[in-house]
Formats: C-alpha cells, structure tokens, sequence
C-alpha cells in the first residue's frame, strides 16, 4: 500500500522528534482507509467547496467538525487561499497527526482539543463567528441528544447568513426499511471489497498500526481513556438532522449530493 507506515523496530531509531514527512504519510493513509468505503469521497469534497464558495465567498472563516487529521480543512485551505479553519476534534491521536502533518498551515489554521456538544464546547473556540461550519464522516458518533445540542450551538457561533454543511452517511430511517437493506449490501462491498476477502478491515488496520507507533503512544493512551467514556450510539436519520437543524433556527435545508445514503446535507442559518 502506498504511504504504508512500518512500526516494527520504531523505538530505537525515533530518537528525535518524528519529521513532518512522517505525519504526513499518517495523514495519507487515513485518506486511502477512508476511500475503500467512501469510493465517492473526493466527489464529495468537491461538491462542499462549491457551495462553500456560492454560500459565504472565497474568504470563509471556516469550523471544521469532528475534522480527523485535517482532510477538509486541507482541502477548504488549498482552494481557498484566503481562507481560515479551526479544526475541532477530541481524539488526540488524529490532532497529533493533523498537528504533525499540517502544522498551522501558514498561520491559517488552528486546532483545538475539545468533545464538541458538550457545556460549554464554543468556548474552546479562537473565533466568536464563523462563516461556516462543515463536517464529514464524524457527527455520527454524537449522541442524538449531544447532535441537538451541538445544532443549537452553531445556530450562535454562526454569522447570519452563514451555511453549514455535513457529509455523512445519512440514511432515511425506518420508513423505507427494503431500501435501507439494499443500500446496507452495498455498503459493506464498498468498504470491505469483493477483492479483499479475508483481509483486515482498513479503517481495523490503521488503528492497529497506530496503536504500535512509538510517537503516538501516549497520545493513543488517552484514546483509549476517552474512548471507553464515549460509547457508540445509533444516529439520528436525515429526518431527525432535518428537523434538528430547523428547531436549532436554521432556515433553510437541503441535500446538495447523493450517492446511495452517503449525503451532503446544507443548512442556511
């Protein structure tokens, strides 16, 4: 695999701090993980950078939700070189990364360490108004009750006028229960493949390897910490975000893009 990161024998050899070319191969990796079940991923950034730019212009102050390492923002920041994001995440092994691998990106982006829904959240924040708040493949670990919360919030730190955007598998809910089966079967050929029988789950694999990384062990220790206080729940189905966004004094939804149940949800405030 391209950017395979070889943690065997690290210990010895990391004798100064890793390189940026190291937490960029990191960062690498997480994309290919992400792209054997989102085979459509790039196709979805590229949508939310186009209405990004109809929404709010070319110099949008852009919160980046459950950011990861910093995919989207990386990708806000290249096209849009006047722009600004803070990134937003609580596991510490993905800031690492996305600190290690992106840095400040010339002074246009900020990290912050933060369980976002949770009292007090925003104030964590550098900025008090944003022109946008964008998300992929992350608001899903919110609990509903946190998830309605959290829509409250950004009905307050964004400016009016402002958009928010969240790509995420995003299924209908239990009205169309035939569809929900059929589209799950091609789900899992889109993450597991019908040419990696027998291999390790991806997204199983990168953990994996991360675990054993000698830079990353105390930031996975604190994974771990967190993880246990943080348990999976089932999340809200389009309706309910729909719904949750428009109690939160958004005006205006709508789904920008679709393929099977993986969407582009947009809401104006």
């Amino acid at each position: 695999m391209a950017g395979f990161i070889n943690t065997r024998g690290m210990t010895a050899r990391m004798t100064a701090a890793p390189s940026r070319a190291y937490w960029s191969r990191w960062l690498r990796r997480w994309d290919e993980q992400q792209e054997t079940f989102i085979p459509a991923r790039e196709r979805r950034f590229h949508v939310m950078m186009d209405v990004l730019e109809a929404a709010v212009g070319r110099a949008p102050r852009v919160l980046d939700l459950g950011s990861g390492p910093g995919p989207l923002s990386l990708r806000v920041l290249r096209r849009f070189p006047r722009a600004r994001c803070v990134a937003v995440d609580y596991d510490p092994v993905v800031l690492r990364i996305g600190r290690g691998a992106l840095g400040s990106y010339h002074g246009r982006l900020t990290w912050v360490d933060t369980k976002i829904g949770s009292p007090g959240w925003t104030d964590a924040l550098p900025l008090r108004r944003f022109d946008a708040a964008v998300s992929t493949t992350a608001l899903h670990w919110l609990p509903p009750a946190t998830l309605r919360r959290t829509y409250r919030d950004l009905a307050h730190v964004l400016r009016p006028g402002g958009v928010f955007m969240n790509g995420d598998h995003l299924p209908e809910g239990p009205r169309e229960p035939e569809a929900r089966r059929l589209f799950r079967r091609v789900y899992r050929v889109h993450r597991h493949g019908r040419s990696r029988a027998g291999r390790r789950d991806p997204w199983t694999r990168w953990w994996r390897d991360a675990a054993r990384a000698p830079p990353l062990a105390a930031s996975f220790a604190e994974h771990e910490r967190r993880r246990a206080q943080h348990p999976h729940v089932e999340a809200l189905s389009l309706p309910g975000q729909v719904a949750a966004l428009r109690r939160a004094g958004f005006r205006t939804t709508m789904t920008a893009w679709q393929v099977l149940e993986d969407r582009v949800l947009v809401a104006l405030r």
